[in-house]
């Protein structure tokens, strides 16, 4: 087993004073302790070898304390979402998930590596397994109003680089546990950098072969409760190099979640909505061969009864427009869109952006919502490909330049 670790400095203070603060009658105590307990933030990157059971197992012994904290801080923040106590939300949760079978037929190390977490940190397997099942937990409880992500591609055009970037949007009690994995290479996979927390398998990443994959949650569209689950699709492109290989697995398998996945592929960049029941390429046809998206359906109808106002094909007046994820998608467009070239200065400030103060694309640390910027990512995937990493916001942090061990 061979395991480092290595502290990039990513400290900055957290700017609450962006958001208007309650008047003092208003402030609750637990208002006022979110505030004072906000962790200074310190990107970890972590090394970790072997396959399955043994990745798992050292991640588990290596973030012991993180994952007990961590597991806490999810059930308290279960219980004050949902006004029940955790393990009642866990046990109806597992009655209505049935995602084994696909994950072991599908990514079976993976599987084994979520058991070598929990045996190595001493949790409840189901209790691991929800962490490694956020889009679909979230899917569960059916809130639209938490799913934040924003996601740029850029191919590579007469030679220029291509990236992949996203603020990855997630709940507030992961601040302070920013976390990059780097999975070293073996004869089956190329070396990975992979954004996650303790606990978690991944929610995004690129590999040393130019290979990069981001993802955001699209709440409305269909859902199986016995499909491959997001992180596990994430892991298995991951450790994949053939581009015919990893577009014939995403748009194949049954999805568990309704998702927007941006993958690139050195310097090719594809857009996939998928669905439960279908998987449908998203290009808005730019110049510069640019895709975005945020958090709604845009080519694929395969929607929800309940959300049937966000079908695609219906008319233009009845879609929410005014909605967060079409304001963020918005403001991407009119960023991105009708550049000549777009350079990595240019997604940066599209990720750090806020045009619409209550519905920006970089979210600060708010006590009274339940999401905010946890990182931001720009991968290069042409070249000697690297990565570029914030630990919390990107208008509170600098990016930080990961290169691979080869």
């Amino acid at each position: 087993m061979k395991l480092k670790t290595n502290l990039l400095s990513v400290i900055s203070l957290i700017l609450l004073l962006a958001c208007s603060p309650p008047s003092e009658k208003e402030t609750t105590a637990k208002e006022i302790f979110a505030i004072s307990e906000v962790p200074k933030r310190e990107l970890r990157e972590v090394t970790f070898s072997g396959s399955g059971y043994e990745l798992g197992m050292q991640h588990g012994q290596f973030f012991k304390k993180e994952i007990g904290e961590i597991v806490f801080k999810w059930r308290e923040s279960v219980k004050d979402q949902l006004e029940r106590e955790a393990d009642e939300v866990l046990k109806e949760f597992f009655a209505y998930a049935d995602f084994e079978g696909s994950i072991k037929k599908w990514t079976p190390d993976l599987y084994e590596e979520v058991r070598g977490i929990a045996d190595g940190s001493g949790q409840d397997f189901d209790q691991i397994m929800v962490f490694n099942l956020l889009d679909e937990f979230w899917v569960y409880l059916n809130s639209i109003e938490n799913h934040h992500c924003s996601n740029i591609g850029v191919p590579s055009v007469n030679g220029g680089l291509s990236n992949i970037a996203q603020n990855m949007d997630i709940e507030p009690y992961t601040d302070g546990y920013q976390t990059l994995f780097r999975i070293e290479a073996t004869a089956e996979r190329p070396e990975q950098l992979v954004l996650s927390h303790p606990g978690l398998i991944a929610l995004n990443g690129m590999n040393s072969s130019g290979v990069g994959m981001i993802m955001n949650t699209i709440m409305q569209l269909n859902a199986s409760n016995s499909g491959l689950p997001v992180a596990f699709v994430v892991r298995k492109v991951l450790s994949s190099t053939d581009k015919d290989e990893i577009i014939k697995f995403i748009t194949s398998i049954n999805h568990a979640s309704g998702q927007n996945y941006i993958l690139g592929v050195r310097g090719e960049v594809f857009n996939f909505e998928a669905s439960a029941n279908r998987v449908v390429r998203f290009d808005p046809g730019n110049k510069n061969q640019t895709v975005y998206h945020t958090n709604h359906p845009i080519v694929n109808d395969d929607v929800k009864p309940w959300f049937a106002e966000y079908n695609p094909n219906e008319i233009a007046d009845t879609i929410p427009i005014t909605s967060n994820s079409y304001i963020r998608l918005a403001a991407l467009t009119t960023r991105i869109a009708d550049r000549n070239a777009v350079t990595d200065d240019h997604i940066k400030d599209a990720l750090r952006s806020k045009d619409d103060a209550n519905n920006p694309v970089c979210r600060s640390v708010d006590p009274k919502k339940n999401g905010f910027t946890f990182a931001s990512v720009v991968m290069t995937l042409t070249g000697e490909p690297y990565l570029q990493i914030t630990a919390g916001p990107p208008s509170e942090s600098e990016y930080f330049t990961v290169t691979f061990s080869n």
